[in-house]
């Protein structure tokens, strides 16, 4: 079975899915599209197509990330407890 370091040897904007140096609330938004895009490098083959679709992934992965951390602006200052929800 491949783990995540070969598949990065084969496709190397794997890197970028990485998430162990995230907080552990991200960690939960984060780890679904690792598995993804591990998935897609094992099922499909290397094509220009493969790669729009990492790099379209990569950039849902981030668009979660941010929707995770997004505080209303018109929301009254949250605690350190509140922040720590959200940041994990």
């Amino acid at each position: 079975m491949n783990t995540f370091k070969s598949l990065e040897q084969e496709e190397p904007i794997l890197q970028f899915f990485a998430y162990g140096d995230l907080g552990t609330v991200l960690q939960m938004v984060a780890q679904p599209f690792q598995s993804m895009a591990m998935q897609l490098v094992l099922d499909i083959p290397r094509n220009p197509e493969r790669t729009i679709a990492l790099r379209h992934l990569l950039d849902a992965r981030s668009a979660a990330l941010r929707a995770r951390q997004y505080r209303d602006p018109n929301a009254p200052p949250e605690t350190a407890t509140e922040a720590a929800r959200r940041f994990g």
